[in-house]
């Protein structure tokens, strides 16, 4: 296993900048920001690679990155709602998309990320068929080009009025239906699994076969917060639709999440992937050098987690 981080935590450092900084700190991976060029509106919307523009000189200045600092390039990274309700917006979503799967099958990345989405006027069950209309598309298209389209099990409840789940991606009921129906992978993240109540370490091994990129991002909970407001999150949200109010994002070590359990659950159906770190911890955000001390937070949390061979599981009962 290796231990690396998501670069849209840093919008307004370039590649070699994080890539730098990735090899001073010691981390050995990047999962690597792919949305449209231009100012980042926020700070997952970073732009690391010209994924319009891959081919010639983008495709020698990243490829010289990755050769001059000897970091592996796991994952690249455009999680957006393609179930937009807006079948423009849709459409546009798809295209860019489908240009970061180019891009990773130009760079030999073995995935894409992206979000399943959702149409927020309809239930899950019409979004479900609504992506069995979407995905098949998708994931050939992929698959033509030795790329697997991975789906982070965010709830992204923010996109939703009334903080309701806005990527039909949140729970294992759902995991079985993507995976097995539609053909897609989980870039699989424990944050999210704990504030809807689900023990992320039990989710591992019955989706060790579909986990194929993992990401590490911890939460701290406010019960008493949560007596106040309820399991939805405050409606009262100040401007901010991803603010509930009975809980937050942490930096690995720093909330809930038990990364020992974690790492040794991944160890033990097999995972010899990337953990990447999604920083999202407001307490160590806001501007390029409270971000950076967040990950070298993260990096001294889990490294001494990681070994440096395999374990032997012959024993395994």
């Amino acid at each position: 296993m290796k231990l690396g981080f998501l670069t849209a935590c840093l919008p307004s450092w370039s590649l070699e900048q994080i890539a730098d900084y990735a090899v001073e700190q010691g981390y050995q991976t990047l999962e690597i920001a792919c949305w449209p060029g231009g100012p980042a509106t926020r700070d997952f919307e970073a732009s690391h690679i010209d994924v319009a523009n891959i081919d010639g000189a983008e495709l020698e200045r990243v490829q010289a990155i990755r050769e001059r600092t000897g970091l592996e390039f796991t994952s690249l990274a455009y999680y957006e709602n393609n179930l937009n309700g807006d079948l423009g917006r849709r459409g546009e979503i798809r295209s860019h998309f489908k240009k970061v799967v180019d891009a990773a099958a130009k760079l030999e990345i073995a995935t894409a990320g992206t979000f399943i989405g959702r149409d927020m006027a309809k239930s899950i069950n019409e979004n479900q068929r609504e992506a069995e209309k979407v995905f098949p598309e998708i994931v050939d298209y992929a698959g033509e080009r030795g790329v697997k389209v991975v789906i982070e099990n965010c709830v992204m409840e923010g996109w939703h009025p009334d903080g309701y789940p806005g990527n039909i991606a949140y729970s294992p009921e759902l995991w079985e239906w993507m995976c097995k129906e539609l053909g897609l992978y989980l870039n699989w993240d424990p944050s999210h699994l704990t504030w809807i109540g689900i023990d992320p370490v039990e989710t591992i091994e019955p989706f060790a076969d579909y986990i194929v990129h993992a990401q590490a991002k911890d939460l701290e909970l406010f019960p008493a917060k949560r007596n106040e407001c309820g399991f939805y999150g405050t409606i009262n949200k100040g401007g901010n639709p991803w603010f509930m109010k009975w809980w937050r994002y942490r930096i690995p070590g720093r909330g809930t999440v038990d990364w020992g359990k974690v790492v040794d659950k991944l160890y033990e159906v097999g995972y010899t992937g990337t953990l990447s770190v999604e920083h999202e911890d407001p307490l160590w955000g806001g501007d390029p050098e409270k971000n950076i001390e967040g990950l070298r937070i993260a990096y001294n949390h889990l490294r001494p987690l990681i070994g440096d061979i395999e374990p032997n599981l012959s024993h395994r009962s």
